[in-house]
């Protein structure tokens, strides 16, 4: 079975984004021919679930070949119905059904690269089975949270942790089952 990847940066302080989405905070760790294996971890998916900020942001500071590089699904999870867009498809129905449904399918693995609002739902529903996590070393001190309240406790099982000179942190964890 598929599982759903979370690969994600936020700050220590557990932001993903200062307020007004932004995101300048990422660049402090920016280091040239450095992906903190982000290369590695999209060769073993096939499938994106974003949320539509997310992906509308992404779109406009770095263009759709970002996400749609001919070999993936994306799906857009939307409130406002819109027409597919090459593999591009933006979906207004119950995440819940949509992730079982891609889950039981086959193929590589599905990453889920946000926002918010998409990680959450996922989590209330103990849905995301491996989290890669991006430590920048720094405290924003309000925006956007990665983990929100009101969510089910759940049991995660250390896989690796990574130091990098440029002082991010990256923890690797999967859902204990």
């Amino acid at each position: 079975m598929r599982k759903i990847s979370l690969f994600i940066a936020m700050s220590l302080d557990g932001y993903i984004a200062k307020p007004n989405n932004d995101l300048s905070f990422l660049k402090l760790v920016e280091k040239e021919g450095e992906d903190y294996g982000y290369a590695e971890f999209t060769s073993q998916i096939d499938t994106i679930i974003i949320g539509r900020k997310t992906y509308d942001y992404v779109v406009q500071e770095i263009g759709t070949s970002h996400y749609d590089n001919g070999q993936r699904d994306i799906y857009v999870i939307t409130r406002t119905e819109r027409p597919q867009l090459g593999r591009t498809i933006f979906y207004t129905g119950d995440l819940t059904e949509l992730v079982a449904r891609l889950k039981s399918g086959g193929g590589k693995n599905i990453y889920c690269d946000g926002g918010a609002e998409v990680i959450n739902e996922l989590l209330k529903y103990d849905l995301i089975d491996d989290y890669v996590i991006s430590i920048i070393p720094v405290l924003v001190g309000k925006g956007t949270r990665l983990f929100k309240d009101g969510r089910p406790e759940q049991a995660l099982e250390f896989i690796t942790a990574k130091a990098f000179d440029t002082g991010l942190t990256q923890l690797h964890y999967k859902r204990k089952k």
